[in-house]
């Protein structure tokens, strides 16, 4: 599913009273949990999940095309765990 449809979805609940609505909020959202994230805090959802960054250390890597060594520079990324509601409802 595509942010496009995920909109077009929650149109279709009622949720929203026109596509265009729906699109612009779900992109406020978006924006909105970016910004969170940015800042440094996490985003806790209780019972859903939590979004969090992390920082990855820098490693070594190999190039799979030539086999060669490649340094993998440290980067900050985003993880997000599953909460217990969430977890039980997909099982």
């Amino acid at each position: 599913m595509t942010k496009k449809d995920f909109a077009k979805a929650l149109f279709e609940k009622g949720i929203f009273v026109s596509k265009a609505e729906s699109e612009r909020k779900v992109d406020a959202i978006l924006t909105e949990i970016e910004e969170v994230l940015k800042s440094g805090d996490e985003l806790n959802f209780i019972g859903w999940g939590k979004f969090e960054v992390v920082q990855k250390a820098e490693r070594m890597g190999r190039n799979p095309k030539t086999g060669e060594e490649i340094k993998i520079e440290a980067k900050k990324t985003v993880k997000f765990k599953a909460g217990k509601t969430l977890t039980d409802k997909m099982n």
